[in-house]
């Protein structure tokens, strides 16, 4: 049935009240005006057009620029071994917060692969070192590579994990001043901060064990030293490499900052055990030079 013209005006005008903005809200957007703002621009220590692969550790502004070792085990690791592995690269200060998986390190490719993500994660490194310099994947070649990496991911970590944020005193001097004071000027989000990460030293501890034994866990370090030195011999390098790898880069990341007078520990039992080594110590040395 057809409509009449009254019938047709109302339908407009029902439509037309449908699109109009009611009085109150147009009275507040009239007010502030909806505005669309640009993009943000990347930050300047990440150039759009990067000739350096920049990789994302945990350190400061100056040790940064001269390419010195990173305070945190993990990152120094990858550091060490893209070093080592002959891959230049610039160190810059970074923290959690800014990975995209939401741990350091990370590296920033200066031409990255095609269809791939820009941000090249720890786990995905090794990998990615294979495919630029075509250099050796270790575990494939050392049966016993596990074996052991075991004894630095398991004791001689959960030994550092204590000294560094569960020992009081090396908690105040080294693990607050390297983490929790450069990341925010807020005291109480500081305190925050402290707490978040003695507890999850605390809850990593426990993970294997009812309590936390400082004593069985110095013992389980002193153990793994041991047998890394035994690994070692009279060897420059592990499994004897003719250069340093990725497991020699795994030893440093924790012999180098144990025995790193500028760590400014307070208590350091830790070293105690691993100057027992001479090896050992040696083995760090001869790696230091690297940097």
């Amino acid at each position: 049935m057809a409509s009449g013209p009254n019938e047709g005006a109302q339908a407009s005008n029902n439509l037309r009240s449908f699109f109009t903005v009611p009085l109150p809200i147009k009275r507040l957007f009239d007010k502030f005006p909806l505005t669309t703002y640009p993009a943000n621009d990347l930050p300047q220590r990440s150039p759009s057009r990067r000739h350096d692969n920049q990789l994302f550790v945990f350190s400061d502004p100056t040790n940064a620029r001269r390419g010195r070792p990173s305070y945190n085990p993990q990152c120094l690791k990858w550091q060490a071994y893209l070093k080592f592995v002959g891959i230049d690269f610039e160190i810059t200060p970074s923290n959690n917060h800014a990975s995209p998986t939401g741990a350091l390190p990370f590296l920033l490719p200066a031409v990255p692969a095609a269809g791939a993500s820009n941000a090249i994660p720890s786990h995905k490194l090794q990998k990615w070192a294979i495919e630029q310099v075509h250099c050796e994947e270790e575990q494939q070649l050392h049966l016993r590579f596990e074996v052991y990496a075991a004894l630095i991911d398991s004791r001689i970590r959960n030994a550092w994990l204590y000294m560094l944020y569960l020992d009081s005193e090396n908690f105040d001097a080294v693990a607050r001043r390297l983490y929790v004071t450069p990341s925010t000027t807020n005291s109480l989000v500081r305190a925050a901060l402290a707490l978040e990460l003695q507890q999850a030293a605390r809850d990593e501890l426990l993970k294997t064990s009812q309590y936390i034994d400082v004593a069985d866990l110095e013992a389980n370090a002193g153990d793994a030293f041991a047998a890394l030195s035994a690994l070692l011999g009279e060897d420059d390098h592990f499994f004897g490499r003719s250069d340093p790898g990725l497991f020699d880069a795994s030893v440093f990341a924790y012999t180098h900052l144990i025995l790193e007078e500028g760590m400014g520990w307070k208590q350091n039992r830790l070293a105690q055990l691993l100057r027992e080594h001479t090896n050992l110590v040696q083995h760090r040395e001869r790696l230091l030079r690297f940097f």
